[in-house]
């Protein structure tokens, strides 16, 4: 009797597991079908030159995608090059290097860091950073593409340290001991063993660090300038841009429903979307090839 409880126990905590998983992709098609539904339309309404010239001005019919596109590259790649180096040197010094007490004090300090709301980030970017930028790099406005990478690294920085973490912690303590015992220093054995056995992990953080770079929103809308122009050059770095997200954000409640700019938008959706599936995707293969790949070592 008592087996036939647990069975049955089982059988429904599978199920319900089970309804989750389905629902979660049944979700995720339904955005995908309401954005190709509402945002394939300007293929037809707006002249492909129009779509795919060189300006954004709706109040003159220029629908332009490219200099919200290319805004978007400038300040994820920005924050990228930034959270990178920042993320994996934090927890590579949380992990390998901290005392216990000051670990236990950094770790939860960089887990409220990511909890802060990203408003709240925009706003200390308007009131701090963005006047210091503007004095130490002396700018016309601190209000542009790098202040947004800069905003966007802190952003990042947290999710890269937190899976980074988790990955290090997973290599098997034998390969620094090993590593060690043959003379290595311990620096040696951090860049030459620790970080490459936990490279699966590495990589994912960071892929995970684009594709939450890439879909915020308000933190890059308060302090990138909002200037929809086409980046030239790497000078690009250090003027006003404006991203997807932020033109969403600020223009989508001011459009007429059907209008050909309320479609464009959600056009713009499609790429957002398509671009964090790809990065999601991307993430999880590399993930996968990295565990079967130590399956095959260990057998």
């Amino acid at each position: 009797m008592q087996r036939r409880n647990i069975t049955r126990n089982e059988w429904i905590i599978t199920l319900i597991i089970k309804i989750s998983g389905y629902s979660s992709i049944l979700f995720v098609s339904l955005i995908f079908i309401f954005l190709m539904r509402e945002g394939l339309p300007a293929l037809g309404d707006v002249p492909a030159a129009s779509l795919f010239g060189e300006r954004w001005y709706p109040i003159e019919g220029y629908y332009s995608i490219w200099p919200l596109l290319f805004g978007s590259l400038v300040v994820t790649i920005g924050a990228i090059l930034l959270a990178i180096p920042l993320g994996v040197g934090t927890s590579v010094y949380i992990s390998e290097v901290a005392h216990p007490t000051i670990k236990a004090i950094l770790k939860p300090l960089i887990e409220v860091l990511a909890g802060l709301p990203s408003v709240v980030l925009g706003f200390l970017g308007i009131q701090v950073a963005v006047p210091f930028l503007r004095r130490a790099l002396d700018l016309p406005t601190g209000l542009t593409a790098f202040s947004g990478a800069v905003l966007l690294a802190m952003i990042a920085t947290p999710t890269i340290v937190s899976i980074t973490e988790d990955a290090l912690n997973t290599v098997p303590s034998a390969y620094r001991q090993a590593a060690l015992a043959v003379g290595a220093t311990q620096w040696q054995t951090i860049w030459g063993v620790t970080l490459p056995a936990a490279r699966s992990g590495v990589l994912t953080a960071v892929m995970l660090g684009v594709g939450r770079a890439i879909g915020e929103t308000m933190a890059v809308m308060m302090v990138t300038g909002n200037a929809a122009v086409l980046p030239h050059g790497l000078n690009a770095f250090f003027l006003p841009v404006r991203t997807m997200t932020a033109t969403i954000a600020s223009e989508m409640g001011e459009v007429a429903n059907g209008s050909p700019h309320y479609h464009v938008l959600f056009f713009i959706g499609i790429f957002l979307f398509v671009l964090s599936l790809v990065i999601n995707i991307l993430a999880s293969s590399v993930s996968l090839r990295s565990k079967k790949r130590a399956e095959r070592v260990l057998s």
